[in-house]
């Protein structure tokens, strides 16, 4: 597995957490209990509840394992820099130049991106465009239309 960190915000680490805590507690029980169930079914070799029960088990197995690799390699980020520039954890409002609507981002580590919710990873082509740069400066954004440009507008 990879050596790079992997960036989340306090609220993101206690996610992955809980998702981890669960998946220990809540998520293992239901899955034995559903081997136990399906072994009481009879024939082994034609028992597709058996075998569905065991690759069940095998993913929450894989996702326990991914989420304790993350959480190991976790570096919490705390926001704005002190500089005044984005960085990881900052909220950017940004304006598509060439356009008045605005668009609000939060900047945080690809393993908490959730762009449907404004959290863009900032190994993304906006999120990697943004780092570094400061209120008015513009960030060029590669599509496959296009340039993209925005303007930053605000960064909290």
């Amino acid at each position: 597995m990879s050596r790079s960190p992997v960036y989340l915000t306090h609220d993101g680490h206690e996610a992955l957490e809980k998702e981890l805590n669960h998946l220990k507690t809540v998520r293992r029980q239901e899955v034995a209990n559903r081997l136990h169930a399906a072994l009481g079914e009879g024939e082994l070799i034609e028992n597709a509840e058996l075998e569905d029960a065991r690759r069940e088990q095998s993913f929450v197995e894989g996702k326990i394992l991914a989420l304790e690799e993350q959480l190991r390699k976790a570096v919490i980020i705390e926001g704005v820099t002190s500089n005044g520039a984005v960085g990881l954890g900052s909220h950017v409002t940004v304006k598509e130049v060439g356009t008045e609507a605005t668009e609000k981002y939060h900047v945080v580590g690809s393993a908490e991106a959730d762009p449907a919710h404004g959290k863009i990873s900032n190994e993304s082509p906006l999120g990697k465009s943004l780092l570094g740069k400061r209120v008015g400066n513009k960030a060029t954004v590669q599509a496959p239309d296009g340039d993209i440009v925005f303007e930053i507008i605000t960064i909290e």
